[in-house]
């Protein structure tokens, strides 16, 4: 029997004219872009199921995210440092058996920690607003000398007052520079309050200002009219000054804001797409979006230095050029989109679909990064002749 088989063995060989180490490479190559085709059509059955499951992976994901980056931004996002001529203050802040601290925190809202460090109160709370009128409320008290509760009610409201008045002033100074008229008085108010709020480092007032011009630019170069990109782009965060008042986005919270008061569908569109909750349609909410992402993401906008921000971007390319078959590789958008050029003769359309996953994989175990990395690959052929 094994004689026999070992026969056909032979005149298998014979007929193809391949050694049996020539039929083994042929036969492992043929599994192996079976094997291409299998591994990008499951590609595409899971990025189905994860759409299909995009609420549940959306909390894994930004919880995974918090634990990643927020305890580096926490202390400095929440805390603000109040000097004091002398520790002898630290004792009437605290007042008799603590009656002016725990009054001071309740009015305010905010945490006042008290401790060995020498000439300084330090206010705590998520909320910039109240942390700024806490600050206000407690440098009035220590230059007035007088600290009781009726004293530190009192002069709460009246910062509370001053920074109303404040925010007036910064949000009308803001639309007066851009030159943007028929703001509606309470939008101009809320986007004033954006001057006490900040993203990694970023005041979103500035932030928002620099957008509106970003944007501007852009829609003139495509020959657009920049008046609604301008107005849009300054809009963009609005909802930034409610969100810890009211649920959901940011982006959805300032939509439904300009909706009340009275700003055009093409504007109110804008807000809602710029982080992509609602589908960009329109020109103007795709350019507001790139220039959210381009203020946001360029050298020292939000506690990055230069070298970091080089660094990261020469990393992404690394990764790309790592995988066989890439000729060349872009990072694009400050870093938000690698598009990645890949030898046609070495790589088909499956497995570019393989390569994209697997960079895509590599870039989330490896680095860590504001936003998303939008990974493109593209595989073109090109067929050339001369007509003599």
């Amino acid at each position: 029997m094994q004689e026999k088989l070992q026969e056909v063995s032979n005149k298998l060989f014979e007929i193809s004219g391949l050694s049996k180490e020539e039929a083994r490479d042929l036969l492992l190559e043929n599994i192996k872009e079976e094997c291409v085709q299998d591994a990008a059509a499951i590609i595409q059955e899971s990025e189905k199921n994860a759409k299909e499951e995009a609420d549940r992976k959306s909390r894994e994901i930004l919880s995974v995210a918090i634990q990643k980056i927020a305890s580096d931004f926490t202390a400095e996002a929440t805390i603000t440092s109040v000097s004091i001529p002398s520790d002898d203050i630290k004792g009437k802040i605290i007042g008799r058996e603590g009656r002016n601290i725990r009054t001071f925190e309740q009015i305010t809202g905010v945490d006042c920690i008290i401790d060995d460090t020498p000439e300084t109160v330090t206010l705590s709370s998520f909320d910039p607003m109240r942390r700024e009128a806490a600050r206000i409320t407690l440098e009035n008290l220590i230059a007035d000398g007088r600290i009781h509760p009726a004293r530190i009610e009192e002069t709460f409201s009246k910062a509370l007052d001053f920074l109303e008045k404040a925010s007036i002033e910064a949000g009308k100074k803001a639309t007066f520079d851009l030159g943007i008229h028929n703001l509606d008085p309470e939008l101009v108010k809320t986007l004033g309050r954006l001057k006490y709020r900040t993203s990694y480092g970023q005041n979103v007032l500035q932030h928002s200002i620099e957008v509106a011009n970003i944007a501007t630019l852009m829609a003139s170069e495509l020959g657009l009219d920049p008046t609604d990109a301008k107005r849009a782009g300054l809009l963009h965060d609005l909802g930034k000054a409610i969100d810890r008042e009211v649920e959901g986005s940011h982006a959805i919270i300032g939509a439904e804001l300009a909706k009340k008061y009275g700003e055009s569908p093409a504007i109110i569109h804008a807000i809602e797409a710029h982080h992509n909750d609602v589908e960009p349609s329109t020109l103007i909410a795709v350019l507001v979006q790139a220039a959210d992402a381009v203020s946001a993401a360029r050298p020292g906008a939000r506690r990055e230095s230069y070298e970091s921000y080089i660094k990261r971007l020469e990393k992404l390319e690394e990764i790309a050029f790592s995988h066989e078959g890439v000729a060349k590789t872009y990072a694009m958008q400050a870093g938000r989109e690698l598009r990645v050029m890949v030898e046609p003769s070495v790589v088909d359309d499956a497995k570019s679909s393989v390569i994209a996953h697997e960079i895509a994989k590599e870039i989330e175990n490896t680095l860590q990064y504001p936003g998303q990395v939008h990974v493109v690959v593209i595989r073109e052929t090109r067929s050339e002749d001369i007509a003599k």
